[in-house]
């Protein structure tokens, strides 16, 4: 598990330039200056990350609740196998995820207009409840992270694998929220992007490795465990 949390953590960070692209102006417009404003911020930002974990949750216990070995190993391969999309996405290699965004803009618009209302921002729970709307946006990198950790086919792990992934957000959001062109610039880093989509893609090619492996050592014990010859009990 500590693995998991890792990727997802790291798949947060690595995420940073295309967050900035996302929702970095409305982090940014809500730090106006004042202890006011950085409350209404970290408001927000706890609002983002409480529902990605809440999401992560909602679909690991979806998942975990089909218990059939065939439907476990197509989530294994299928957590694999996005962990090598999500690291060619990050490192610009190639940006598949693009279609769950336009799929995902669909289902955004009603919750956008309804988060409009939100503002001006005047108290702390508007800031949480935009932050909560603000984790459903068509993105690419949100849809394909729920995914993966919806592989856990648990609540509590999937839940925490959102949560380190939207803490991983952190670094570049808080950047753009208070002005930090330093730690932006450094998160921009293409060096760092693609060293981290490398890692994300080794991860993936290790998972769908051991799904195949354990799939082929599970057929081999079943043929091994057939029940004996009728006629070797006369």
């Amino acid at each position: 598990m500590i693995a998991e949390l890792g990727s997802a953590f790291a798949l947060g960070l690595a995420g940073a330039g295309h967050c900035l692209g996302m929702c970095g102006g409305i982090a940014a417009a809500l730090q106006l200056g004042g202890v006011k404003s950085a409350g209404m911020t970290l408001a927000y930002h706890g609002g983002r990350i409480a529902s990605y974990t809440a999401l992560g949750a909602a679909l690991g216990f979806a998942a975990g609740s089909i218990d059939i070995a065939a439907w476990t190993m197509a989530l294994r391969y299928l957590a694999g196998i996005l962990l090598i999309a999500m690291g060619l996405y990050i490192a610009d290699w190639w940006r598949v995820l693009t279609w769950l965004e336009r799929g995902g803009a669909i289902l955004w618009r009603p919750v956008q207009h309804w988060s409009s209302a939100l503002l001006p921002l005047r108290h702390w729970y508007q800031a949480i409840a935009l932050g909560l709307c603000w984790g459903l946006m068509p993105c690419g990198l949100i849809y394909s992270s729920l995914a993966w950790a919806a592989t856990a086919q648990d609540a509590g792990e999937s839940a925490l694998m959102m949560l380190f992934f939207g803490l991983g957000t952190l670094p570049a959001m808080l950047a753009t929220s208070f002005g930090a062109g330093a730690v932006q610039s450094a998160l921009r880093r293409k060096g760092l992007k693609v060293t981290l989509g490398l890692l994300l893609m080794v991860s993936g090619c290790w998972t769908v490795y051991l799904t195949a492996a354990h799939a082929q050592h599970s057929a081999h014990t079943m043929q091994h465990d057939t029940p004996m010859d009728h006629s070797q009990h006369h």
